[in-house]
């Protein structure tokens, strides 16, 4: 184990014990309600309201899922130890951008100062734990949209990646250009973002425009894999380089596209 994975490691399980501690306590809203028939009972309900004891994960999903609270932000404190601590072991049958919009739901960066830190922690380091390891519990493009879609901003998240160099975040990178070249290719998001979709899509364009390349080069990734990097960078001319043809199965030409826009341009 590299001493980049180790340190990211110990990031991570401490980000996940300052949770506990920051959020211990907390409670849904005492008169919080939700619909008997489609989310639970009461009994159920009740254990929102109950601090620090450990939900059922069925009942953990359903809470986290819910996006009809009164006070959201008050049912994801009261379960965001656990919830955290399942992310990061890998949570079951979870869309990333429902995740990601969990967070959002509940106005974290909103909360005092103390709890929004633990939270931005956590994010930062189950990230970069994700990006150290050869073989992450969940895949890095899964990671990378719950953390977009928590945050509202891609551009903290590429900064990380940027700074960390070496085999598994290079690695992990190819992967990411090999899950979503097609969705980027056609000008979209490869989910559906809850904000600012069109923003956070030419963010990341322009960053793997920019960066992806010669880090591909220096991996070794297929030549083909870069070359779709090189057709991103077209924009609107990329339908007419002699490369599009070849390309199987591409995506079809948008209607209208725009130029990847740069942070700060």
């Amino acid at each position: 184990m590299s001493p980049e994975q180790t340190g990211a490691r110990l990031r991570l399980a401490a980000a996940l014990d300052h949770l506990s501690v920051t959020f211990a306590g907390m409670t849904a809203h005492p008169d919080e309600h939700n619909c008997e028939c489609h989310w639970g009972g009461p009994e159920e309900l009740a254990q929102l309201k109950t601090p620090d004891t450990a939900l059922d994960p069925d009942l953990l999903r359903r809470s986290w899922q819910a996006t009809d609270w009164t006070d959201h932000g008050a049912v994801l404190r009261r379960i965001l130890p656990q919830f955290a601590r399942a992310l990061a072991g890998g949570l079951d049958d979870a869309w990333p951008a429902d995740v990601g919009r969990s967070f959002s739901l509940g106005r974290w960066q909103e909360w005092p100062d103390a709890q929004a830190a633990a939270v931005r922690e956590f994010l930062h380091a189950w990230w970069a734990s994700t990006l150290s390891e050869p073989h992450p519990v969940v895949p890095v493009h899964d990671v990378l949209t719950t953390v977009i879609e928590a945050s509202a901003t891609a551009g903290p998240w590429l900064a990380a990646w940027e700074a960390l160099t070496g085999p598994p975040a290079d690695g992990h990178l190819a992967g990411l250009v090999a899950a979503w070249e097609w969705e980027l290719l056609g000008d979209q998001l490869p989910w559906t973002a809850w904000d600012d979709e069109d923003e956070i899509r030419a963010t990341l364009t322009a960053w793997l425009v920019r960066y992806a390349p010669a880090r591909l080069r220096a991996h070794g990734a297929p030549a083909e894999l870069i070359d779709r990097i090189r057709l991103l960078g077209l924009a609107a001319d990329r339908w007419d380089d002699p490369r599009w043809g070849r390309l199987p199965d591409g995506p079809a030409r948008p209607q209208a596209s725009s130029a990847p826009v740069l942070p700060g341009e």
